[in-house]
């Protein structure tokens, strides 16, 4: 079944990328507004920051990105009490709706969630000591309040907050098969560093397949690849890198946005992923491949 496409409207508040924006869907009654803690007044000024809502507060340390999760009646009052008493966090969002329909049971509800979700992905150092508990609602409130949070999970990687955004796969059997014969499937191996993992590319994105063989920790230059070298740390944090008396395996399918992504993760050094991955089939390079497609399509 194919997934609907939707509609997101992005408002840059002062006109910079980098200040303050609002996200909306069409058909869906929440509102988001990114804020920079540089802006913080301004943005409390606002009227959803009278609303009750949940809200999320960012910072970086040491390379890693640090969130906590939180909620109240009048977002402004606590955002206040924020800024006063924290000062890691660089950006703050705000989630609320159109009417200010949210209720204390709601947000309680979406804030617990929130946490939930940020724990699985491992994306983030949490700053919320516990996961809070839950807010009992009733069924209809639950599968509305999960149908906030289905839609809240596309708008936030589009405003650059991914601490929620899980790339964990799992395959599921299709006419019996994990993987359709229409589906290409790359692998990639090392013999001599016991490397050798295989991926199937689907809906763009190049999914390694959970019981590849990777190096068992990073051996390539530290200077210029950080952003994969706290990838693959995220990768080990949250269960989908797990060692072995072999040295490591994947142990869950992961989703990467490119070809090098995945092959560095597997090999512990950056990768030309596009000369890497081999078809399976026909032996192909993924480059080769690709511009085989490009050229089937304007024959």
């Amino acid at each position: 079944m194919i997934t609907p496409g939707r509609s997101l409207e992005l408002y840059f508040i002062d006109g910079r990328p980098d200040g303050m924006l609002t996200a909306e869907v069409f058909n869906w009654t929440g509102h988001v507004l990114r804020v920079p803690r540089t802006q913080l007044r301004e943005a409390l000024a606002r009227s959803e920051a009278a609303n009750t809502g949940v809200y999320l507060l960012f910072g970086e340390i040491e390379g890693r990105t640090r969130l906590y999760v939180g909620e109240a009646e009048v977002l402004a009052d606590r955002l206040r009490d924020h800024a006063v008493k924290k000062d890691w966090w660089d950006d703050a969002v705000l989630i609320t709706t159109a009417g200010d329909a949210l209720h204390k049971a709601h947000v309680k509800y979406l804030e617990a969630r929130l946490v939930e979700i940020a724990r699985d992905v491992g994306a983030a150092e949490l700053e919320n000591g516990n996961t809070p508990t839950r807010s009992s609602l009733s069924e209809a409130h639950t599968a509305n309040m999960e149908s906030f949070l289905d839609t809240l999970m596309m708008v936030l990687p589009a405003i650059r907050i991914d601490a929620f955004l899980n790339k964990k796969r799992t395959i599921p059997p299709k006419n019996g098969e994990r993987i359709l014969q229409s589906e290409p499937v790359f692998q990639f191996s090392l013999a001599r560093h016991n490397v050798s993992a295989r991926a199937v590319l689907r809906n763009g994105e190049m999914i390694l397949l959970a019981g590849a063989r990777v190096r068992s920790h990073w051996v390539g230059n530290v200077n210029h690849v950080q952003g994969y070298i706290a990838l693959r740390a995220e990768l080990v944090d949250n269960g989908t890198i797990v060692s072995d008396g072999e040295g490591a395996r994947t142990a869950l399918d992961y989703a990467f946005s490119s070809p090098s992504a995945a092959a560095a993760i597997v090999a512990g050094t950056a990768r030309n992923g596009r000369t890497d991955w081999i078809h399976t089939e026909t032996g192909q390079t993924y480059a080769e491949w690709e511009a085989a497609q490009l050229t089937k399509d304007t024959a």
